[in-house]
């Protein structure tokens, strides 16, 4: 199963969407855990998310799916779980944007935040789950090294 969840081509751009992705979810989740870029750090957004309603098991999933799930993403290990922690925090965002329409708020016109970033976001994340991370990562790296052990292993066992 591990050998699953690792495996990918030899493909740049997945590579390169990964890495943006990464890029882009890294200032978000360095807010939410370490107070970077303007945030409110762990403590602050675990508060946050609590007056929101949101479950303190779920705001801590939250935090560590931007945060853990970024770098995992710019890295490329571990890519579908971190894809796919991305994937539910976008989810959850969408159904709590929804009412405010499909376009991002750059005016200022609408009370909220619309849902295309969350929409865009969750589309690539669907890629990444199904398509793994691409060239350059440790995934790759990992899976054929565990595809090399796994062919001696037969290898050994064919030969006794």
């Amino acid at each position: 199963m591990f050998r699953k969840l690792l495996r990918t081509e030899n493909d740049y751009l997945l590579t390169m969407t990964r890495v943006i992705l990464g890029v882009v979810f890294f200032p978000h989740g360095a807010q939410k855990m370490l107070g970077w870029f303007g945030g409110f750090g762990f403590d602050g957004t675990m508060a946050g998310f609590m007056r929101e309603g949101i479950p303190a098991l779920f705001a801590f999933l939250a935090i560590c799916a931007e945060f853990l799930g970024s770098i995992g993403l710019i890295f490329g290990f571990l890519t579908r779980i971190a894809a796919f922690g991305i994937a539910c925090v976008m989810s959850v965002a969408i159904s709590m944007h929804i009412h405010n329409g499909f376009f991002m708020n750059w005016t200022g016109i609408q009370k909220g935040e619309g849902i295309e970033y969350h929409l865009l976001a969750l589309a690539i994340t669907v890629l990444l789950m199904a398509r793994g991370a691409g060239a350059l990562s440790l995934d790759r790296a990992f899976g054929r090294q565990s595809q090399k052990r796994e062919a001696q292993g037969r290898e050994l066992a064919f030969n006794r």
